[in-house]
């Protein structure tokens, strides 16, 4: 099944969908998220979006389905240090419904074209080493691996490792 939606920027009307899919994509076994703790409360996520609408080095992409419900979320923002402000971090997270579904690249895409319009000529992004599919889909559109950080992010009691992957604008 292939899923039909629309990649838009967030708006803090999506605060709870953005919600709802936080704290779904945090619940899953895998331990996909740096976080298991849920996501953050419609409060403070609809809070971000909207200062963020005034940030000029970030954005929030959303994947919106036929439905309405927000099925992927990106985020974006620029490095501040004046060394390295080409450079750019991402966060991506698919609904576990609607993944395979070309969702992520969608998100991925959007991201690049966001790149190119603000002047930044690389992405970079944390992946945890065993999310395979993550890796596969970053591969495929173009991210290299870069590097491999040792005990990165905490994970209730235990301390998991991450490879840093980058593309190049």
């Amino acid at each position: 099944m292939t899923a039909t939606f629309v990649v838009r920027a967030a708006d803090p009307g999506d605060a709870a969908e953005l919600k709802r899919l936080g704290d779904a994509v945090a619940a899953e076994p895998e331990g996909w998220l740096a976080t298991q703790q849920g996501w953050r409360s419609v409060g403070d996520e609809r809070r971000y979006l909207r200062a963020i609408r005034r940030y000029p080095h970030a954005a929030v992409f959303v994947a919106e389905a036929e439905d309405g419900s927000i099925v992927g979320r990106l985020s974006i923002a620029r490095d501040q240090h004046p060394a390295s402000r080409h450079v750019a971090d991402l966060g991506l997270m698919v609904a576990q419904s609607h993944r395979r579904q070309g969702i992520g690249r969608a998100l991925l895409a959007a991201a690049a074209d966001w790149a190119r319009e603000h002047d930044i000529a690389k992405l970079e992004l944390h992946v945890f080493p065993y999310n395979e599919a993550a890796i596969a889909l970053y591969e495929r559109f173009g991210f290299v691996r870069e590097g491999y950080r040792t005990k990165h992010y905490r994970q209730g009691d235990e301390l998991v490792d991450a490879i840093l992957m980058a593309y190049e604008l």
